[in-house]
């Protein structure tokens, strides 16, 4: 639950700084919104979800690098 509240305000605030820039006009936005909201009613929901947490957890085992340099 928190990983999908977390990605709707993430994919919100996007969309509203492409609105906002006009790099995407209203009536699109509006249709990517409807397109997400139609297919979480479908099967497709559960497929969609697993691949979305798989990432998250690969994402979570890849070692970051700190930036700081070898001592020589």
């Amino acid at each position: 639950m928190i990983v999908t509240l977390s990605a709707v305000a993430l994919f919100g605030l996007l969309t509203f700084i492409l609105i906002r820039t006009r790099y995407v006009g209203p009536g699109a936005a509006l249709a990517v919104f409807l397109f997400g909201f139609f297919t979480a009613d479908t099967g497709a929901s559960t497929a969609i979800r697993a691949a979305i947490q798989a990432l998250i957890n690969a994402a979570s085992t890849i070692a970051w690098p700190t930036g700081r340099k070898a001592l020589p």
